[in-house]
């Protein structure tokens, strides 16, 4: 019972984590910009930091040298880049580049209900591993939410929606990581060792969201300050990981 606390208390919380945008909302854009960057930083150094600091040394441990293990690796970097082309995922960070219609505003709201969908079953497989290893997952899955929430958010603003409309849909398209935890701990009582497959294939997920899509976002800032803030932004969280696993 208190693993499903834990697991449902979290992935409640990533979807609480979708209304944060709300306090943006009076931010003027450039401060608004600033913010955004760091935490894309911090988020890009939590899902490097959990990948190579957790997941996958858990997953190596669990396959005992197999092979397995780096090939769900590759698939895992592999679907996220299938499902980004299949769902348009679009992060729009610069509003000017963004289309002003319905359409992208539903099709924003489609691909976050499929990644919300995908946070709930990571965070519950982490869990169903150990406590420390959920902790450590979920604190990489928010970091990484509240800056997309804050340019969701934006996208379905500029798309034409109210903003009471554009926090509801958004609201509800992150209540889609309660299914995505509850069809986990279905299909662990179905498919025996199912987080041995698991782990790998959200590390690879990871590293393809921080490396394909965050970190690429940030290197289109190129002044000294913000490269430096940047850099700091993502140390910071890959030491979070590192003291994570220290204490766990």
């Amino acid at each position: 019972m208190s693993l499903y606390l834990y697991i449902f208390g979290s992935v409640f919380l990533v979807s609480v984590a979708s209304l944060i945008g709300i306090f943006f909302l009076f931010f003027s854009e450039s401060k608004t910009e600033r913010i955004i960057m760091f935490l894309v930083s911090l988020s890009a150094g939590t899902m490097l930091g959990d990948a190579a600091i957790h997941l996958l040394p858990e997953a190596a441990e669990k396959a005992d040298g197999s092979l397995l293990i780096w090939y769900l690796f590759l698939a895992g970097v592999l679907m996220f880049f299938v499902l980004e082309k299949i769902v348009h995922w679009h992060h729009c960070h610069n509003h000017e580049e963004c289309e002003h219609s319905k359409t992208l505003g539903v099709m924003n709201l489609v691909g976050d209900a499929l990644h919300n969908f995908i946070d709930g079953a990571v965070i519950a497989g982490a869990f169903l591993v150990s406590i420390p290893l959920g902790v450590a997952t979920l604190i990489a899955v928010l970091a990484h939410e509240v800056p997309q929430e804050i340019g969701d958010l934006g996208v379905l603003i500029h798309s034409g929606y109210t903003r009471t409309k554009a926090l509801t849909y958004n609201f509800l398209s992150a209540l889609l990581s309660v299914i995505g935890a509850a069809a986990t701990l279905l299909l662990s009582t179905k498919i025996l060792n199912l987080t041995d497959y698991i782990l790998p294939v959200t590390a690879g997920g990871f590293i393809y969201i921080a490396t394909a899509d965050l970190i690429p976002e940030l290197k289109k800032h190129t002044a000294l300050s913000k490269t430096l803030q940047q850099f700091l932004g993502i140390i910071l969280g890959i030491v979070i990981m590192a003291l994570l696993k220290k204490l766990g």
